[in-house]
């Protein structure tokens, strides 16, 4: 999963910062528990013997069985008599042992030459905290997304807006349940405050959990970090072409409150076309009708919407205004 090149390094820096902590926290321990119990000293000098002899024994490649029984024994001994030591005089017997967050890769987040199931955990949290600064994504589950905000009456000849909304939503939980980053491309359309950026959003938390790469913004956020970068001024930017156009699932919120420009509407063309080659999806909301979308963009851009995107229309009245 092409995860953006900061999360990764964030994840490692966490690792590398949990490794510190451990071995500050084992010296200060350690330190602490050498002055109290001198006998603590002469133990581990003992032990450290020990290692190193059974070490050369095995080298030697002998008949060293008798051998190295002897010394284990020796060891357990010693290993015993210092978690007596340690509990006598207060301390955790297992005091003077080095206490990684996770044991099982010892805070490195690979194990066995594989990515640690702690570290893709990391990675998932980094992803989600991303998108956090700007969208309330912990908030936006599909449990969350309540249908009854919405008009229970139907026009003739028509579901109501509640239905409509109930299929929606069932239609939405199966495609995150299922989802790839090959999955259909998703246009959610409707008013204000309709739930197009929670279904989104609960899209992306499960995908998300599912261990992909999820960048989400506002068009006009996207496009002008984009055309920034585009003129070279790429300080304080946090989205980046390369990353909008790879990552496994792109959420283009309110398309249509950017500052429309040539640029902008290159950018849109440029995002739309090469992630429908690339095959890589992407789920985009707008208030704005099919006609609006026209008369603001070009037509090879509305086309490719119409033609490669998956179209879900909510009705109502404002959500927030209900609420």
């Amino acid at each position: 999963m092409p995860y953006r090149s900061y999360v990764y390094q964030k994840a490692l820096n966490i690792l590398e910062r949990r490794r510190s902590i451990a071995e500050s926290d084992l010296q200060r321990r350690t330190d602490e528990a050498m002055k109290k119990i001198p006998e603590l000293a002469q133990i581990q000098q003992e032990l450290a013997r020990i290692g190193l002899s059974v070490s050369t024994l095995l080298f030697r490649g002998e008949n060293v069985k008798g051998e190295i029984d002897k010394l284990k024994e020796k060891s357990l001994a010693l290993q015993k008599r210092k978690k007596e030591l340690l509990v006598k005089a207060g301390f955790d017997e297992d005091a003077l042992t080095i206490k990684y967050i996770c044991p099982v890769c010892s805070d490195t987040g690979y194990t066995q030459n594989r990515m640690c199931s702690c570290h893709r955990e990391l990675l998932k949290e980094i992803e989600r905290e991303s998108i956090r600064k700007d969208a309330p994504i912990d908030d936006c589950t599909f449990d969350t997304f309540k249908t009854e905000y919405y008009p229970d009456t139907a026009s003739q000849g028509s579901i109501s807006p509640r239905e409509k909304a109930e299929k929606i939503l069932e239609s939405c939980r199966m495609y995150a349940q299922k989802f790839t980053p090959q999955s259909p491309n998703l246009l959610f359309m409707g008013g204000t405050g309709l739930g197009k950026t929670h279904l989104s959003l609960a899209i992306a938390n499960v995908a998300i959990n599912k261990g992909y790469s999820v960048i989400y913004g506002t068009s006009q956020n996207i496009f002008s970090d984009l055309q920034d970068e585009n003129f070279g001024r790429t300080d304080n930017i946090n989205y980046n072409e390369h990353d909008i156009l790879n990552t496994d699932l792109l959420i283009l919120d309110d398309l249509g409150t950017e500052y429309k420009n040539q640029f902008s509407e290159a950018c849109l063309y440029n995002i739309v076309n090469t992630r429908i080659l690339k095959k890589k999806a992407t789920i985009i909301s707008t208030n704005f009708s099919f006609e609006d979308l026209e008369r603001d963009y070009n037509q090879r851009v509305t086309s490719r919407l119409a033609g490669e995107y998956s179209v879900l229309v909510l009705e109502g009245n404002d959500i927030r205004y209900i609420k």
